[in-house]
């Protein structure tokens, strides 16, 4: 059973309550998805300014060759300020967990990406991964990490002098 994990950290110049502003907000996933993807949400999340443990969001994407996939993610956990968890129901991967936590550090918020996910088709889906996938997954974060900076900074570092 093969099992990906993707971890990632992002430190931001913006207060705690700013970023979790942003990123609790549905309408933002499609800010920080490579347009290329096709990201669009079709129900669940369109007026919500700010996401509930149980909200389902329904949206297309086309992540490979501009073939429409539609997901079905519930967002299973939420805990204000610290991390929000979401859950893959119906969609592309056999496994898909992904936790975004959140916290405040001198100067700034440092988030905290920890995805889990599996495919499906046992041994076809693992060759898929080795081929494709696993780059196009780590490629979205990578995407992601380029609009926050640009949208919101880059972190200086603390002068150590």
């Amino acid at each position: 059973m093969a099992v990906y994990t993707l971890e990632r950290v992002q430190q931001l110049p913006i207060s705690l309550e700013e970023a979790w502003t942003f990123f609790s907000s549905p309408a933002n996933l499609k800010v920080i998805t490579p347009p290329e993807m096709g990201f669009d949400i079709v129900s669940g999340a369109r007026w919500v300014k700010q996401m509930y443990p149980g909200q389902v969001i329904a949206y297309t994407v086309r992540p490979l060759w501009n073939i429409p996939m539609h997901w079905l993610t519930e967002i299973t956990q939420v805990k204000e300020g610290e991390y929000f968890i979401d859950e893959q129901r119906s969609g592309p991967y056999a496994l898909w967990h992904h936790q975004h936590h959140f916290k405040s550090i001198p100067g700034g918020v440092e988030m905290t990406d920890l995805l889990h996910y599996k495919l499906p088709l046992g041994l076809l889906g693992r060759l898929a991964h080795f081929l494709f996938v696993g780059k196009r997954v780590a490629e979205i974060f990578n995407f992601r990490e380029e609009i926050l900076e640009k949208r919101f900074g880059r972190m200086v570092a603390a002068s150590t002098t």
